[in-house]
């Protein structure tokens, strides 16, 4: 005699009736307005949640250049938040660090071979004017070399689940421009790489560990070593932040970088009634002969994600799901329990979407089902029985793999064992059950 899974057959039943009652499903970008960014690559994303609002081949490797920078700007943080540099720290510069410095041909402020700079110093040259000996300086001081900085690097980003880059030095500059001191293996010409969206990510992870950051990131100018033979105006490359050329007011970072290779990139990221969006173009012109196309197309993303979406609750928090889904309880005084979401489900709609397309499906925590699909007595109130799980979400995407869409169900009320009297005949009735299903 064929056993049948009566805990799979209850589950799947219940999930699809589930479903099919509650609405139908259509894709989440129903009217999104068409968005075309001048550039290689881009994504935008919301800060809080993660969801990426546009995505144009963003899982496409390419160039990063000096947005590179961030990640040695995390792991600087993380050393101060250690407790191993302070920002009075003072760093001897090597011979390396001097002659990367001293070429005018790459963003840099002069750097004195053998001199000592402060951490806040050299920083403030790396965040505000991509200075590259500066750089140099922080990852030796780090790490004893640039070599040992970069393996860093590479397992910071792997932390993260970033695994499709490239990681090199930490400028984000051609080979060809490090004087021979090249990561081992690596060719004469390779520069560092990776995709848009890992670029988001480590640009997410920094704000919301250091959120300090922006205080340097959204300076438009500041004098390196002002009052010193070696005082330099240093200039923001970030064109978009306050007196600049393509100021808007809500931009407060975070890092461009341009090279051949690369073409001109920008992470940037701004903030509007206390929502925070990311914005990553790559390949936006070479840099040179459009040197304003970055920002221009960093303009247009941050638009569409403020004025183009709206935050909708799907499902709202303590939302009672119809008794017709009320889980069945084995061995309680109660024959089901009813169920209700703890949370709300929200998440961000383009204009012009029809929240009535939208599905949801009850997933039953299976681990806490019989093989007849019930629930063991006694059951908590607030006691987790499953999850909401939006269906047909293709087009709504997040950070990291993050879980689109699901929000935890529990019990409505508690249910208590029922009396000895009431378990023994059940017990009975299972085992004699069983017995009669062997023949």
């Amino acid at each position: 005699m064929k056993t049948i899974n009566w805990k799979t057959l209850i589950t799947s039943s219940f999930a699809a009736a589930l479903s099919l009652s509650v609405l139908n499903a259509a894709p989440l970008t129903a009217g999104a307005e068409e968005l075309s960014v001048e550039a290689e690559s881009a994504v935008l994303v919301d800060f809080d949640t993660g969801q990426i609002l546009h995505d144009q081949s963003a899982d496409e490797p390419r160039g990063i250049a000096s947005m590179t920078k961030m990640l040695v700007e995390y792991i600087l943080f993380e050393e101060i938040e250690a407790g191993k540099l302070d920002w009075d720290s003072e760093i001897t510069i090597s011979e390396y660090a001097h002659n990367i410095s001293q070429n005018y041909a790459l963003s840099n402020v002069p750097l004195r071979l053998g001199d000592t700079y402060t951490v806040q110093e050299l920083y403030e040259s790396l965040a505000i004017y991509s200075a590259n000996g500066a750089t140099i300086a922080l990852a030796e001081e780090i790490e004893g070399s640039e070599h040992a900085f970069v393996d860093r690097m590479r397992e910071l980003v792997e932390s993260w689940g970033i695994t499709d880059y490239q990681l090199y030095n930490t400028t984000g500059l051609n080979n060809s421009f490090l004087l021979g001191n090249h990561y081992p293996g690596s060719a004469e010409d390779a520069e560092n790489i990776m995709a848009a969206r890992d670029i988001a990510i480590v640009s997410r992870e920094l704000i919301a560990d250091f959120p300090e950051v922006l205080e340097t990131s959204s300076v438009p100018t500041m004098t390196f070593r002002e009052g010193t033979p070696d005082a330099i105006n240093m200039m923001n490359w970030n064109w978009m932040l306050e007196g600049l050329s393509h100021a808007r007011s809500d931009v407060d970072g975070l890092k461009t970088g341009t090279t051949s290779f690369a073409g001109a990139t920008f992470t940037g990221t701004a903030e509007q009634d206390g929502r925070r969006l990311i914005s990553v173009v790559m390949g936006a012109g070479d840099g040179f002969t459009n040197r304003g196309q970055r920002f221009d197309e960093t303009s247009r993303l941050l638009d569409h994600g403020f004025d183009g979406f709206t935050r909708e609750t799907i499902v709202g928090e303590e939302h009672t799901l119809d008794q017709e889904h009320n889980l069945p309880v084995r061995n309680g005084l109660e024959e089901s329990v009813s169920l209700v979401t703890t949370e709300s489900l929200e998440f961000y709609l383009p204009e012009g979407a029809d929240l009535d397309h939208y599905a949801y499906t009850f997933v039953p925590n299976e681990e806490k089902l019989n093989q007849d699909g019930e629930i063991e007595a006694p059951i908590s109130v607030g006691e987790s029985l499953g999850e909401l799980v939006v269906e047909n979400a293709e087009d709504v995407d997040f950070l990291s793999g993050e879980q689109f869409g699901a929000i935890n169900v529990a019990a409505a009320e508690s249910v208590e064992r029922a009396g000895f009297f009431t378990v023994f005949t059940n017990w009975m009735s299972d085992i004699f059950g069983g017995i009669r299903d062997r023949f």
